[in-house]
């Protein structure tokens, strides 16, 4: 069926080339509701209650993750804890991946699904305005957290250890009983030692009482801080949170901008791809800890690894993208001064409002327009073709050929390349992953057993204070630096409308890059600082026994004498 002239509908009517005279001018309304200081502070309210929201939905996760690694490291036997560890990231990175495929489901959908008009609306999801219920997956995941939560009152109040390790620790604390007991017949240093492992031990879980807890916080704070595989393996973790983070709240838009692709398309790409090949590393580096026994040399080298690879693996991501196309008034290619339909200088005769957006694309040029008007277009026309239909602009006078626009963005000529790219990231963010399990497994074996449950709420307080707080603002300042048009709001930069491809493309991926860079930067600190230290416990073995050896040789025809009294 060919294009048909239909009814247009009053923003469509409003986004056309009218004569000035025929429209009023505006007059400036000072009590215009989307400007007024009740509107800024109904915003700041919602920005509150989003804050205790997140400060509610920490407090919660405490249990989960720095208890609760604590708790499978000290309940589970040596040789399962790793592979326990690595099943609780894998379950917990379940959450991100089910909440993109649930966003790109709730995208689809148009965001005031509660009040749509009579006669529907006239968007689609490809189009620039389009913005889906993104409040509808809020919902949902707080019901399915409230339904989660349920098993926890049914816990026990002491969780049980595995047989194993209750066998072995029982084992240990019966040495240590027997061996204080004979403490008169043992030389000093021995007693000393083994009141130290037996109070070591009881502590494993000490009972503190808030004022115990803020007293004894400092001291354990900075001696843990001292420590240098703790603080390095947390500085590692920091960044590569913080390129987790900056890929979790940037990459869909990304993907947007660069392949031309819908908010929900994106969202379904990383949920299927990335979460998922991020859940398979977790689970391999645990599992690899678990099988060939790593030590923690060991447990370095697979974390160098894994960091190398995933930092050779994006530098490709460079090259895989396009540059801006086209877009009236804004760009023009490079080398070539921009003609005179590139410019509005043939849309003095309409009124054109400045701040509206509804872009058109000419296809056979590939250069885009923000509006029908500035495309000079005076008509609007409607093809249908099976289940869609498209929207035609005609009569535009500031096009070459006075031919139809179409609705919409141009598309990007490296649609093609969205896959490949989304399969790089994907397994650079599984071998990322690989390195998750061992650089946990290097902190609770670095740290005294005493000190294991606050330098992993210390971790993880430094991972959301220097990774997951600092990188999304230091992304998005990054990625702003990079547009080339903004929209105007009561007179003021509000959002994006285009940005430079090429620039947006080099920072978001250099921004990774260097975040990777420290990451492996770390790792081969650990593992200098801990074959230093297995060089340094070498000498200290070979010295002393050899040493004695000498002196038990000289001094034996002397204490002869001796034993023979005796």
């Amino acid at each position: 069926m060919g294009p048909r002239i239909v009814d247009m509908p009053q923003d469509f009517e409003a986004s056309l080339c009218q004569p000035t005279t025929s429209v009023p001018a505006p007059t400036p309304d000072p009590s215009n509701s989307s400007c007024s200081s009740y509107t800024e502070a109904q915003h700041l309210t919602v920005v509150g209650i989003m804050f205790a929201a997140q400060t509610l939905l920490g407090v919660g996760a405490v249990p989960i993750q720095p208890f609760g690694i604590s708790y499978i490291d000290d309940f589970a036997h040596n040789s399962n804890s790793p592979l326990y560890v690595g099943i609780l990231f894998a379950v917990t990175m379940m959450g991100p991946g089910m909440a993109y495929g649930l966003g790109g489901l709730m995208l689809r959908l148009y965001v005031d699904i509660d009040r749509m008009p009579e006669g529907g609306i006239s968007l689609t999801s490809k189009d620039p305005r389009w913005v889906g219920a993104w409040w509808l997956g809020f919902l949902i995941s707080a019901g399915a957290v409230a339904l989660a939560a349920v098993p926890y009152f049914f816990f026990p109040r002491e969780m049980p250890r595995e047989k194993h390790e209750l066998r072995f620790r029982r084992r240990v604390l019966e040495a240590t009983a027997s061996s204080v007991s004979k403490g008169e017949d043992s030389p000093p240093e021995s007693l000393a030692e083994s009141q130290e492992k037996q109070d070591s031990l009881t502590q494993i879980a000490p009972d503190l009482t808030v004022i115990q807890f803020i007293k004894v916080f400092p001291r354990v704070l900075l001696r843990t801080l001292r420590h240098p595989i703790f603080l390095l393996v947390v500085l590692s973790q920091v960044c590569m949170s913080s390129m987790v983070a900056g890929m979790a709240t940037f990459l869909p838009k990304f993907l947007e901008r660069q392949f031309s692709v819908t908010a929900s398309y994106a969202n379904l790409l990383i949920g299927c791809l990335t979460i998922p090949s991020a859940i398979v590393g977790i689970v391999v580096g645990g599992v690899l800890v678990k099988r060939l026994h790593l030590g923690p040399v060991r447990c370095a080298i697979l974390c160098l690894l894994g960091a190398l690879f995933c930092l050779l693996l994006s530098l490709p991501l460079f090259f895989m993208g396009c540059s801006t196309h086209q877009i009236a008034g804004i760009s023009h290619p490079p080398g070539h001064l921009p003609g005179p339909e590139l410019f509005t200088a043939c849309t003095e005769p309409c009124f054109c409002p400045l701040d509206d957006f509804n872009p058109v694309c000419d296809p056979r040029a590939h250069v885009e327009y923000l509006t029908p008007c500035q495309a000079g277009c005076t008509g609007r026309a409607l093809q249908e073709a099976l289940d869609k239909s498209q929207v035609f602009y005609t009569n535009c006078s500031c096009v070459v050929g006075g031919g139809p626009v179409l609705a919409g963005s141009c598309e990007s000529s490296c649609s093609h390349l969205v896959l490949p790219f989304m399969l790089l990231v994907s397994l650079g963010a599984s071998l990322a992953s690989l390195t998750h399990t061992p650089s946990f497994m290097l902190i609770l074996r670095g740290v005294k057993k005493e000190d294991k449950t606050l330098a992993v709420g210390i971790q993880f307080m430094l991972l959301r204070v220097l990774a997951w707080m600092p990188s999304p603002v230091i992304h998005g300042s990054a990625i702003d630096t990079t547009c080339v048009h903004w929209a105007q709001s009561c007179g003021r930069r509000a959002v994006c409308r285009y940005y430079d491809h090429d620039l947006f493309r080099n920072r978001f991926v250099g921004l990774q890059v260097f975040f990777k860079t420290g990451s492996l930067a770390c790792f081969a600190l650990i593992l200098a600082i801990l074959r230093q230290q297995d060089k340094d416990e070498g000498t200290q073995v070979t010295v002393p026994t050899s040493g004695l050896q000498q002196q038990l040789l000289t001094s034996g025809p002397e204490k002869k004498p001796e034993e023979s009294r005796v």
